[in-house]
């Protein structure tokens, strides 16, 4: 029997193929993952609403897999869902009693209350009949609430009860010599995308140093709470609120240039991309709302869209939409960096590492201050020299005065 490639999510009409996770000869059962496939940067596990032998697979790595066609035939297992559909409805109907179609309904992706039918694709709705899954009890994270196939996946997960061990992620590999490098999946998306913003966007970089005595404090006094409560405080929270509050100040670079209809377009949301390493490349999921979220909340969000990312889970939803991103080198060491822009954004601000100097306070005397370089790249078609450093000395005075950002943002 044949299976083919399910809708993935709203819009999308082809995957590519990052790797296949079981072979011809394998015996898989339902709910198991068959392969991973990637869109837009985010990757996902496509699962096998089946029982049976594989016995062939379709496609290598890096091929583009288009969605509703063939990718893999099996042999079915003697299950009761793999009898054919009219036999299956005929059996069902002589052995169940009349109060039992509406819990058939409910396997069959309508809902079991008589409520509104879920939002979800036909072969999504397919999908989910041969997995028993009821898609009135799955929370949908499509546009406007639409039922995905990676939200199947999570249901699984969920119903399967305490989480199973995962994989073991994959350490960094800086490659062999003498080897070769396919350039497909993450690596040739990532390149795509920044080969472009390189040709598009003029360039310029700004670096400034900033006092975060204050800052690095607060943040050691806040540990200890904070992590009892199960947040994990780290520095780029305290640089994502900070963020927003100079975009608000200097709204020209919370913007991005259609250069189709010649107009600057001033964003009125303020979505902060952080950018964040994983074993694969370069990720920039969104912190969405920044404005409106107190410190905390926003430093959940990061570890939570920081752990996703760096175990392959992060869904489409969560890489688009920034209005300006952020990327720390701190992690590894680095002071200063020249990143290039996220386009169609018009500013980056790179993080380097806090580090402990001596310096000369107002009266000459020598004292030990924590200090941050802030690198930035911005477009300099829609953001000139000034309005940068103005931008710059915006991000540095929240900084500087960390404090404020406990205060709850107003409702």
């Amino acid at each position: 029997m044949d299976f083919a490639l399910p809708e993935l999510g709203e819009g999308v009409y082809e995957a590519e193929l990052i790797r296949w996770l079981v072979e011809p000869g394998e015996t898989v059962k339902r709910g198991q993952p068959l392969l991973e496939v990637m869109t837009d940067k985010a990757t996902m596990e496509v699962p096998a609403p089946f029982a049976g032998k594989i016995t062939t697979v379709s496609g290598e790595p890096g091929a583009k897999l288009k969605v509703g066609r063939s990718i893999l035939t099996y042999q079915p297992v003697g299950s009761r869902a793999e009898v054919p559909a009219p036999v299956a409805q005929r059996a069902a109907s002589a052995a169940l009693p009349a109060a039992v179609p509406a819990a058939s309904r409910a396997a069959n992706g309508n809902t079991s209350t008589g409520g509104a039918i879920p939002v979800a694709a036909p072969s999504v709705r397919h999908l989910a009949r041969k997995l028993g899954i009821d898609l009135a009890k799955v929370r949908g994270t499509g546009p406007a609430g639409r039922i995905l196939i990676d939200d199947l996946t999570a249901q699984i997960a969920r119903a399967d009860g305490p989480e199973k061990p995962r994989r073991a992620e994959p350490t960094a590999d800086y490659g062999r010599p003498g080897t070769r490098i396919k350039f497909h999946g993450l690596r040739r998306m990532i390149g795509e995308h920044l080969l472009d913003a390189k040709r598009r966007i003029p360039h310029y970089s700004y670096v400034d140093e900033c006092d975060v005595s204050d800052l690095v404090r607060l943040r050691h006094s806040l540990r200890g709470p904070t992590s009892k409560n199960g947040i994990k405080l780290t520095y780029l929270p305290f640089f994502v609120k900070a963020l927003a509050e100079a975009l608000k100040e200097v709204p020209i670079v919370n913007s991005s240039l259609n250069e189709e209809a010649a107009e600057i377009v001033l964003h009125d949301r303020y979505h902060v991309g952080i950018a964040v390493a994983t074993p694969g490349g370069l990720m920039v999921p969104v912190v969405r709302d920044v404005d409106k979220k107190d410190l905390f909340a926003v430093a959940a969000e990061v570890e939570r869209l920081g752990n996703e990312a760096k175990a392959n889970r992060a869904r489409r939803e969560d890489l688009k939409g920034s209005t300006f991103t952020v990327t720390s080198i701190g992690g590894v060491g680095g002071l200063i960096s020249t990143p290039i822009i996220n386009h169609p954004e018009v500013g980056i601000m790179g993080v380097g590492k806090v580090i402990r100097r001596p310096v000369y306070d107002e009266h000459g005397r020598i004292k030990p201050v924590d200090l941050v370089y802030l690198s930035f790249s911005f477009d300099h078609r829609v953001v000139d020299g000034a309005v940068g450093a103005a931008f710059g000395n915006a991000v540095k005075r929240h900084l500087e005065n960390p404090a404020a950002m406990l205060v709850p943002p107003r409702s």
